[in-house]
């Protein structure tokens, strides 16, 4: 199945389903805490019409400081009256000192970090008696590296039993900016514990600089690499990402058919929500 974000500037084109099909639709419990009114009623109509899933944007699971438990309870009952099947999350942090950024920050790739992560992790995934697709982010720079990026990753989900989200752009953006190879790297991960995919766009800045933007439309060489990451795992959601200069409906249709139709191609089999 492959899903759209929820965007206020396209929610009535969603809500009707007339130029637009995704299977289902994604959004962040937390854009939607203590809203009332139109957009609450926006909120059921688009609940009622499409499977949901849920992608987490400031629990900064890495922060040094304790979790915040108030939120989480909200998460949790915002997921279980809405039915979510599945809740991501980021593998970064957002928070410290109760300063909240605008920006996902990385992790340092160490095993202080591993042990650190991977226990808040559990502790989410035990409250929410749930387990959490945690993403691979885009980053720029490393923050005093002692072992590789893989190895951090793959040691986080070793530790923490939690599931992957795997943003295939964050990856290519990740390879061009710091010179490795994305089919390796993506080789080198626990795909069983792929739950859900991200497609989105970038913009190149330089010529050795992309941004991860979420602003343009998704590049030719990610399609590749999506194309040849889905043919080694099975069956998952695929969402499609578009969260500044929302084009037109039919652009972004022209997307999703694109995603259906290699998904379609090489997962032959029902693919079904949540594997």
């Amino acid at each position: 199945m492959v899903g759209l974000g929820f965007r206020r500037e396209i929610a009535e084109e969603m809500i009707s389903g007339t130029l637009i099909t995704p299977d289902f639709v994604e959004f962040a419990p937390e854009n939607w805490m203590n809203l009332g009114g139109y957009w609450k009623k926006m909120l059921h109509r688009v609940v009622e019409k499409y499977p949901v899933l849920c992608h987490g944007l400031s629990l900064s699971v890495g922060s040094p400081e304790e979790l915040d438990k108030a939120f989480l309870r909200y998460v949790k009952s915002f997921l279980e009256e809405y039915k979510i099947q599945l809740y991501s999350e980021h593998l970064s942090y957002a928070k410290c000192n109760n300063a909240h950024l605008y920006d996902l920050l990385p992790m340092p790739f160490r095993m202080d970090a591993v042990k650190h992560i991977a226990g808040r992790i559990r502790q989410v995934q035990d409250f929410l008696q749930r387990p959490l697709a945690m993403e691979i982010i885009s980053y720029y720079i490393s923050v005093a590296p002692e072992m590789s990026e893989i190895d951090f990753i793959n040691e986080v989900v070793a530790q923490s039993d939690c599931q992957l989200l795997l943003d295939i752009n964050n990856i290519y953006v990740n390879a061009f900016n710091h010179h490795y190879d994305a089919k390796t790297f993506i080789s080198q991960l626990p795909l069983d514990k792929v739950a859900y995919i991200h497609m989105a766009g970038h913009e190149q800045v330089s010529p050795d600089m992309i941004l991860d933007t979420h602003g343009n439309p998704i590049a030719d060489p990610v399609y590749d690499l999506f194309e040849w990451a889905i043919q080694r795992i099975k069956p998952v959601p695929v969402l499609l990402e578009r969260d500044n200069n929302i084009p037109a409906v039919e652009a972004l249709e022209t997307e999703l058919t694109r995603l259906k139709s290699i998904c379609q191609k090489q997962w032959k089999q029902k693919n079904e929500l949540v594997a």
